[in-house]
């Protein structure tokens, strides 16, 4: 069965963006390790589930990375990934979508989910996206939480688990620190 896994990078206060929903703090100390772990959790996946936010910040630069001079050689691998892969938006005030392989859909229908779980495939990814992690997360059809936790305090932002209804006990799978600093910490759902 395919795997969901939640990806984020993660302040130690808790957030996943600052209040603007901006992440420059990530972009500063990004480095060719956590290139290389991204590159491969894509490598590891077919399809993308997004919430509005993410889906418009991401289709105004991917669409568009690998045709651009001044894009990095790891941003145009990283654009034909993100180009490739099956996106599906989750959005009621989208009208509709536009990049390449991307599909809309008003509301998670918690039966669906588990359909495309158990459909033949590569893993499930949700990247950013905090209404959808807390959606999913309360519904219980997370398989892996991937937190990258950077050394830095926002004060103010976008916290991931904003509104989850009951307690959700982890248990630690992996913990691998980059040189940068960044932690990478793999968790999964104790059933």
């Amino acid at each position: 069965m395919r795997k969901i896994i939640v990806s984020e990078f993660y302040t130690l206060d808790g957030l996943m963006s600052d209040p603007e929903d901006k992440m420059e703090w990530v972009l500063g100390s990004f480095n060719e390790e956590m290139g290389k772990y991204e590159s491969d959790l894509y490598d590891s996946a077919d399809t993308l589930l997004l919430g509005r936010t993410t889906y418009k910040i991401f289709e105004g630069y991917w669409p568009t990375a690998a045709s651009n001079p001044a894009t990095s050689e790891g941003d145009i691998e990283m654009a034909h990934k993100m180009n490739k892969i099956t996106k599906i938006v989750f959005s009621h005030s989208m009208e509709g979508v536009t990049w390449e392989n991307s599909k809309l859909l008003k509301e998670i229908n918690p039966e669906e989910i588990v359909k495309m779980k158990r459909k033949e495939g590569k893993n499930i990814l949700v990247i950013g996206s905090a209404s959808i992690v807390q959606q999913l997360t309360n519904l219980g059809l997370i398989d892996e939480y991937h937190l990258l936790l950077h050394p830095i305090v926002l004060g103010s932002g976008k916290p991931l688990f904003k509104d989850i209804k009951q307690k959700q006990n982890l248990k630690l799978l992996e913990a691998k620190t980059f040189k940068n600093g960044v932690v990478m910490l793999r968790y999964a759902p104790k059933k």
